[in-house]
């Protein structure tokens, strides 16, 4: 669970993207009742809709890959 002092304000593209993907994608699969450029429209608004608003969107953190590997990554020293 992520803790709210662990969140981070999220960027415009990356709130748009993920509408995008709502409106093009049901879960797995793939929604043909929304065009990719309807859906970028449509995120686009919705973002600056929310930004004029005075919204602000919070994400949690991105977090590394696990790794099972016994081997140190060469970037992890």
């Amino acid at each position: 669970m992520t803790r709210p002092d662990d969140l981070i304000p999220a960027a415009a593209a990356e709130i748009a993207d993920a509408l995008m993907h709502s409106l093009r994608y049901d879960g797995r699969r793939r929604v043909h009742d929304a065009d990719e450029l309807m859906a970028r429209l449509v995120a686009e608004r919705l973002v600056a809709y929310l930004e004029r608003s005075g919204f602000v969107v919070m994400r949690a953190p991105t977090s590394n890959a696990p790794d099972s590997s016994r081997h140190p990554h060469p970037h992890r020293r």
